[in-house]
């Protein structure tokens, strides 16, 4: 074998001993050829420091910091992520139509999702979306929006996409007229 070939299998050292013993190199004769090479790794590469093992730290010492909970510090340019608000919901288009509302007459009846209606809260009816789901009213005439849950089902007079509470109604500026064209977005 040659050294090239060793000396990816066996470090230098291995080496050596390996070609003297081949030779049938005496003991004395080794340790010689042993101090020449570590002479020479000595002149090739700077040695590493070496440590006296009573200036070691402790274990204790070096891993104490990591034991005791750390105030986090912030740093100029830093962001408190507690002081962050999530972004508002994605709103899906649900297009426009007619908005009507219903208050006095059917305030104190169960809805069809099985509440009662109140008609000063922010509620409203609608053919097929599904209970819970939250939807902004706007009305394109004055800009006013207002965002309402659905808990019951209807209008159930042609051409109307939405029946509003009282409350929701009044906060989008339509009670004078009884109705109005708005736009209609799902929030969730």
């Amino acid at each position: 074998m040659t050294g090239g070939k060793l000396s990816r299998i066996l470090p230098r050292s291995a080496i050596a001993l390996t070609i003297f013993a081949m030779l049938g190199t005496s003991a004395s004769g080794l340790a010689q050829e042993r101090a020449n090479m570590a002479a020479e790794s000595a002149i090739e590469a700077p040695s590493a420091p070496s440590f006296v093992r009573n200036e070691e730290p402790a274990l204790e010492a070096v891993f104490a910091p990591f034991d005791e909970p750390v105030e986090p510090e912030l740093v100029d340019g830093a962001v408190d992520i507690t002081t962050i608000v999530p972004a508002a919901p994605a709103a899906t288009s649900l297009g426009d139509g007619v908005a009507s509302y219903y208050g006095r007459r059917f305030h104190g009846r169960p809805t069809a999702s099985g509440e009662r209606f109140d008609m000063n809260a922010y509620t409203a009816a609608h053919r097929t979306l599904p209970f819970g789901s939250r939807v902004r009213v706007t009305n394109p005439r004055n800009g006013q929006s207002v965002i309402v849950r659905i808990n019951d089902r209807g209008p159930f007079v042609g051409g109307r996409t939405i029946d509003l509470s009282r409350a929701a109604a009044s906060e989008i500026g339509m009670i004078s007229r009884g109705h109005a064209r708005v736009e209609l977005e799902l929030l969730d």
